[in-house]
């Protein structure tokens, strides 16, 4: 940073400091001394694992500069790197923003910040969204359901899960047809995802899965999330974890009848959208699953229950069984 900003004197206020979040992610908090206004503050390192393309970390700036521009709560990348010889990966350094997640601050309520803000998100003008992205030389196709659902293909193909192909084959040939504009997607809208404090919304975080698609990919995403992540891997304490496993049909509810509230939603596209959130997941399981071939490390969440909810709602929304390799020592 010393040689990037032409600051020689630049140093450390506060070094870099591990802090909770992430799943695919290592994130660091610190403060510089010696630095442009810019980068006076509070920081965030957003470091990616070594397996990821480098041309992550320039999407994300872009996608979460953009959003910035448009007026939308997300923190802003003041530098994204993408040689990862200096610290083992591409990574990002953004400012950081107040606030702890949003369950760690509110649960009653939780619903309709989720729904609320959602439909914020997409209500933004997408056309403005993709035009700033291509400033960054971000081509609008890559920014495409089309373009994610090709990338789950090439994962299946390359990591030969052939267990998940038939269900990969049902997505394509059932794909609905977009209606109407597409509406800016973040692709992984959760509660953890969001950060409050004082009672307002400080942050929206977590945008390398950002794309223009229908709304309804990016709220079967959320119920995805909402129905089946097991509140095990949450950093909610015991009694708030049963407690939010309980009221789990009554948090789905009041998001769904809180987005309905702000816009329509197609219940097709949501069932379609579903299945395709449940691949996701599937696909990156089996990725883990023939570790250590496969990139990356395991984590709390795969080794979960996740997965096999996953598989059983995507047989449910599909008639498809997918089959999974088997876990090895390391990952079960």
């Amino acid at each position: 940073m010393r040689e990037t900003l032409r600051e020689p004197a630049l140093d450390f206020a506060e070094r870099p400091s591990r802090i909770s979040g992430g799943f695919d992610t290592r994130i660091f908090a610190f403060r510089l001394s010696g630095a442009p206004p810019a980068f006076a503050g509070s920081l965030i390192l957003r470091l990616l694992d070594r397996h990821h393309d480098p041309a992550r970390a320039m999407r994300e700036r872009a996608t979460q500069n953009a959003l910035v521009e448009l007026g939308y709560p997300a923190p802003g990348v003041l530098f994204a790197g993408i040689d990862a010889a200096p610290l083992g990966g591409a990574f990002l350094i953004m400012e950081r923003l107040a606030g702890k997640p949003l369950p760690e601050v509110r649960l009653l309520g939780m619903a309709r910040v989720v729904a609320d803000l959602q439909a914020r998100l997409h209500d933004l003008d997408a056309d403005a969204f993709l035009r700033r992205l291509a400033r960054d030389d971000l081509a609008p196709q890559s920014f495409t359901f089309d373009a994610h659902l090709e990338q789950l293909a090439n994962r299946v193909e390359r990591f030969s899960l052939a267990g998940l192909a038939p269900g990969i084959e049902w997505l394509r040939q059932r794909q609905p047809t977009p209606g109407g504009r597409g509406a800016v997607c973040h692709g992984d809208f959760h509660p953890y995802n969001i950060l409050m404090a004082a009672d307002r919304v400080t942050g929206v975080l977590d945008w390398p899965h950002a794309v223009v698609a229908d709304p309804e990919f990016d709220v079967a995403t959320t119920l995805v999330i909402l129905k089946l992540v097991p509140m095990e891997v949450s950093d909610l304490s015991a009694p708030f974890r049963w407690l939010a496993n309980a009221a789990r049909p009554l948090l789905v509810a009041a998001y769904l009848r809180g987005y309905r509230h702000r816009r329509e939603l197609d219940r097709g596209k949501v069932a379609y959208y579903e299945a395709a959130a449940c691949m996701k997941v599937l696909v990156r399981a089996g990725e883990l699953r023939l570790a250590p071939t496969a990139a990356g490390a395991p984590n709390a969440l795969f080794a979960s229950t996740f997965t096999e909810r996953a598989l059983g709602h995507f047989r449910g929304l599909t008639g498809i069984t997918p089959v999974l390799p088997a876990a090895t020592p390391s990952v079960a």
